[in-house]
């Protein structure tokens, strides 16, 4: 299982890394808010996951995506905006969906997937389905009004969902300590009953064992949970934020002292899980998956005009 998790993380990181440097190159247009540094949030709560459960986050989205088992050659080819991507490269970096996956966005309005994810829980609790879905939030979302509507709805009725706030401790350039009024985010459910936690997000084990008991939690039919992961990214808030708001050696001090992917090496070294010749393999698979979706990125059609006028409305 922890190699299952290495791999996992290592291959956000490692496209993260390729989509940045396409971004530069001007492959990928628009907004591209990367992941990296995160990983282990979604790779941990994934784990505890089962198919069917969903899963709708915010823009900061491609972590989400691969850890769901979307291919990575149709999530980097909708950065491209290509007919190959998900959302055949009408929806770029923040708004490709796949229903197979039950993943439902990627969505750039902050915290407007809370109410969305809130309704999904709805539609389990209303057709007696035993899901859950996972709900993600930045710390800046966390102050937004239709939160508290959907803590509230959610309380009221016993909802089935986990709200996942990724604490980064910057929305967008803003500390959360000169944003949030009381810094235990974990705590903003507390008017209406809902219990929460903090968790280590930088260790993919502390978020998987907080995952299982959130998901006990709401599969018990006991309503939502709150988990506030403590993490922390290391580029900009998009590729055009520098970042001058915090300092390079906190950074570095983050990223030498706290990585979840070094950490999880390092576990799995020391545990004799695996050697390094075994994760130098991963390391090359890896890379060979991320090189071929870049690939396949940049080979895919562009879409006919004629595509802007589907997807639009659904027949119901």
């Amino acid at each position: 299982m922890l190699l299952k998790y290495y791999r996992d993380m290592l291959l956000i990181r490692r496209f993260e890394e390729k989509a940045g440097q396409l971004y530069g190159m001007g492959l990928i247009g628009g907004f591209c808010h990367l992941y990296i540094g995160q990983e282990a949030v979604v790779v941990g709560m994934q784990a505890t996951l089962t198919p069917q459960d969903a899963v709708i986050t915010s823009y900061r989205d491609h972590g989400h995506m691969l850890a769901c088992g979307m291919d990575p050659r149709g999530v980097m080819a909708e950065l491209t905006g290509r007919i190959g991507g998900y959302s055949k490269g009408k929806g770029g970096s923040m708004h490709m969906f796949s229903k197979e996956k039950n993943f439902y966005g990627g969505h750039g309005i902050v915290a407007a997937q809370v109410p969305l994810g809130t309704g999904i829980a709805f539609s389990f609790h209303y057709r007696g389905m035993a899901n859950v879905c996972a709900t993600y939030m930045g710390d800046g979302a966390v102050n937004q009004g239709q939160v508290y509507e959907s803590f509230n709805m959610a309380a009221l009725w016993k909802l089935p969902v986990i709200y996942v706030i990724e604490n980064n401790k910057y929305a967008m350039g803003t500390s959360v300590q000169r944003s949030a009024a009381g810094q235990e985010l974990f705590r903003r459910g507390a008017a209406y009953g809902i219990p929460g936690e903090p968790v280590d997000g930088m260790s993919v084990i502390a978020v998987q064992e907080a995952a299982e008991r959130a998901v006990a939690h709401c599969k018990a039919g006991n309503g939502p949970y709150i988990l506030e992961m403590n993490t922390y990214r290391y580029r900009g808030h998009s590729m055009s934020d520098p970042a001058k708001y915090r300092t390079k050696e906190e950074v570095s001090k983050m990223r030498e002292q706290h990585d979840p992917i070094d950490h999880l090496r390092a576990l799995i070294l020391e545990g004799g899980h695996a050697d390094e010749a075994a994760l130098k393999d991963i390391d090359r698979e890896i890379k060979d998956i991320v090189t071929d979706a870049a690939e396949f990125s940049q080979s895919s059609p562009e879409p006919d005009p004629s595509e802007l006028y589907t997807d639009v409305l659904i027949e119901a």
